[in-house]
């Protein structure tokens, strides 16, 4: 039997360690790990283009009665592929979820949605991340829960798993009721 050299263990246990690194900041959950400048305030304005016959929304809708989502997202993210089961859920409890493409190409995000399905209730496009700017976007996914009055109660940043669903974002729905 061949002894193997300590050169060749190095590649599987690199990946490994790899593997570990993305695992655990997959199943991260602190939405205080990237703070956001507008927590408790105001939603920002949006400034999104149509995409391609879907309803839009303007900062009249974010300002309009009730609890919503915000959901910034694009059809190259692999995390938001992840993530768009939960977000169906919600729609079909009848959460209100307006949905911000973020600079991507229309044909492809009208794929993505066709494929995966629309939870939105309205969508619209940055392609030139201007809105996402404003928000403070650290990169798709990124959520946020919108009170009646249209002020940010919480940003999350990354995949809305079930565990964030029941541990974050279902407690600040509530708490905007």
């Amino acid at each position: 039997m061949a002894k193997l050299s300590p050169l060749a263990m190095a590649p599987p246990a690199i990946f490994a360690a790899l593997a570990a690194v993305f695992y655990f900041g997959m199943q991260r959950e602190d939405a205080d790990a990237l703070p956001s400048a507008i927590q408790g305030e105001p939603a920002p304005a949006v400034m999104l283009t149509e995409l391609n016959g879907k309803k839009s929304f303007s900062d009249n809708d974010l300002r309009e009665g009730g609890v919503k989502l915000v959901n910034f997202w694009a059809s190259w993210c692999a995390p938001c592929r992840a993530e768009h089961p939960t977000l169906e859920k919600l729609a079909q409890e009848g959460v209100t979820i307006y949905g911000i493409n973020y600079k991507d190409k229309d044909v492809k995000a009208l794929k993505f949605l066709e494929e995966l399905g629309d939870p939105y209730a309205a969508v619209g496009a940055d392609a030139k991340g201007r809105t996402a700017l404003e928000w403070g976007l650290y990169g798709v996914p990124e959520t946020y829960v919108i009170d009646s009055s249209g002020n940010v109660l919480l940003r999350f940043a990354g995949p809305v798993t079930e565990r964030v669903l029941q541990n974050q974002i279902r407690p600040a729905m509530e708490a905007a009721q």
